[in-house]
């Protein structure tokens, strides 16, 4: 089991965010903060994030969406856009929380997270408390908080992924994507993270693809692993959406028609009403970053 899933399951305990086997009690209120992650690079997840947004807005859902895969800018190039600032202009105090919120297609907003992600574990007690106080902001503003992660088993995914108050993970009908896919899940499970893990098979073929891909992640992970794996829906497989990413517009609102988009339209839709289980869990954006600023703090990230 790589070492950083045991540094970012020792800091969660340490910062009180999480006791083995129990998850954060639902809150009545706060926007739904759902990482999406996978366990590879290559298998569309940006592009899925971001038409996953479109749809939900489209359905009158507030939508933000924080751009955490540090170190790139993939939300950005997709959405066809250039925040001029990022968290780490407002963590810093050279920018307002409104200015690093910036408008994005179909009536999202992104938050850039720049460097300002890993900044957070060097923030003294009175500004982290000022940023956790800010960000409110978001809980009265945003319905929904998707959580953009970087590809693969790093500190910085996990610890993303161990604060959200949901997790999507992204898998295609590859067996380098499925292999990866389920070793994050497995972590997730090993060191208890998350009860329940949303799985989405992007690219399939077909419907019948799609489904032979969840139902063997579903038998390994109910053979091998304590966690609930959730299946959220599948996109098929879409030239449609190579030539809506070389054309920087998201394929929800360029090409509404299209399988792909219409498949992204059902994912937004089960997300709304629980898919086969109820939500349960709320962190709100202000506990997402509470608990970023305590995992990093003491993981030395």
């Amino acid at each position: 089991m790589p070492k950083a899933a045991s540094t970012i399951q020792s800091n969660i305990i340490k910062a009180g965010t999480l006791i083995p086997g129990q998850q954060t009690p639902a809150s009545d209120s706060g926007a739904r903060v759902i990482a999406v992650t996978s366990g590879k690079g290559g298998v569309g997840k940006t592009s899925l994030v971001v038409n996953l947004a479109i749809s939900l807005a489209g359905m009158g859902k507030r939508v933000v969406i924080f751009d955490a895969d540090l170190g790139l800018a993939n939300v950005e190039v997709l959405m066809g856009i250039s925040p001029p600032c990022t968290l780490f202009d407002f963590v810093y105090g050279k920018k307002s929380l409104e200015d690093i919120v910036v408008p994005g297609p179909g009536g999202i907003r992104l938050v850039s997270g720049g460097s300002g992600f890993l900044e957070l574990a060097n923030l003294d007690k009175k500004r982290r408390q000022k940023l956790i106080d800010s960000l409110d902001y978001f809980d009265r503003e945003a319905d929904f908080v998707l959580v953009d992660t970087g590809a693969g088993i790093s500190k910085n995914v996990l610890g993303f992924v161990a604060a959200a108050g949901e997790v999507i993970v992204v898998v295609t009908p590859e067996p380098t994507s499925f292999t990866d896919a389920y070793s994050m899940i497995k972590v997730l499970s090993n060191y208890r993270v998350h009860n329940e893990v949303k799985l989405v098979v992007n690219q399939a073929l077909d419907r019948g693809e799609a489904a032979a891909t969840y139902n063997k992640m579903k038998m390994v992970v109910s053979q091998y692993l304590t966690i609930n794996l959730q299946n959220l829906g599948w996109v098929s497989k879409d030239s449609l959406v190579s030539q809506a990413v070389k054309e920087q517009k998201p394929l929800c609102m360029y090409f509404p028609r299209s399988t792909s988009a219409r498949s992204i339209t059902l994912l937004a839709q089960n997300l709304l009403v629980g898919g086969e289980t109820p939500v349960k869990y709320y962190v709100g954006a202000g506990g997402f970053i509470n608990r970023l600023m305590r995992l990093f703090g003491q993981s030395g990230i």
